[in-house]
């Protein structure tokens, strides 16, 4: 296979990859060893950093996808939204999606404790939304859920892992522009604070309002650092 071929062989690969491709995954899908398909990686990401190109090649969740560069997200996000709803997430959720970030894995009594509210509603929004996932439970009386951020964390965000998790004043301006500026944060429901709670652990009664709180002071609440 000659430089240009495995070079649009890759183009390719990580065009039709649903999720961003690995490096191993490039490495088999184009039988060569993985330092060949290394260097055929940066070339094309450096191919696609030229000023007259719309994409980008962008290393995300430990693999490499196409995303649209910044310079052309206002005009991309307006076309989304066209076309379906955005992801929107209440306050709360915002806060308490902060909280699992900087502190994972953790349960449900110590999101809780750092937050001050019942937080059981919430991890199941998170839950359906698959920001969050399941992480296994800590070896403690009862043998609560943990829970940390999941690969559509690291996509939606930008990010390539959790070391890349910015300072928590930083985090709220993050999640603008991931769930696309203030449109994306939704206002909380009446309801919500009144709401059973329907989280898996099943432990918890209500969801407390606590529209007054952040997502920077629920964090730092628990002394929570990046990872």
């Amino acid at each position: 296979m000659t430089p240009q071929e495995l070079q649009a062989a890759l183009e390719a690969i990580i065009y039709a990859a649903d999720e961003p491709a690995t490096l191993d995954q490039i490495a088999r899908a184009l039988g060569v060893e993985k330092t060949e398909a290394r260097a055929a990686l940066d070339l094309l990401v450096a191919a696609y950093q030229t000023d007259d190109r719309g994409i980008e090649v962008r290393k995300v969740a430990h693999g490499w996808k196409f995303y649209t560069k910044a310079q052309h997200h206002d005009v991309v996000r307006k076309f989304i939204k066209s076309l379906q709803p955005p992801l929107r997430l209440t306050m709360p959720a915002l806060e308490t999606l902060a909280v699992i970030a900087y502190k994972q894995p953790a349960t449900v009594p110590e999101i809780n404790e750092i937050r001050g509210v019942n937080v059981g509603g919430v991890i199941k929004t998170l839950l359906e939304k698959h920001l969050i996932t399941t992480a296994g439970r800590k070896p403690v009386i009862g043998r609560p859920i943990l829970y940390r951020t999941s690969r559509q964390f690291l996509m939606r965000f930008g990010l390539s892992d959790l070391e890349e998790l910015p300072s928590l004043k930083e985090f709220e301006q993050l999640a603008q522009a991931a769930l696309g500026s203030d449109e994306g944060i939704a206002p909380t429901e009446p309801a919500e604070a009144a709401a059973p709670d329907q989280s898996p652990d099943n432990t918890m009664q209500a969801e407390a309002s606590s529209e007054n709180s952040d997502a920077a002071r629920a964090a730092s609440a628990g002394q929570a650092e990046p990872r």
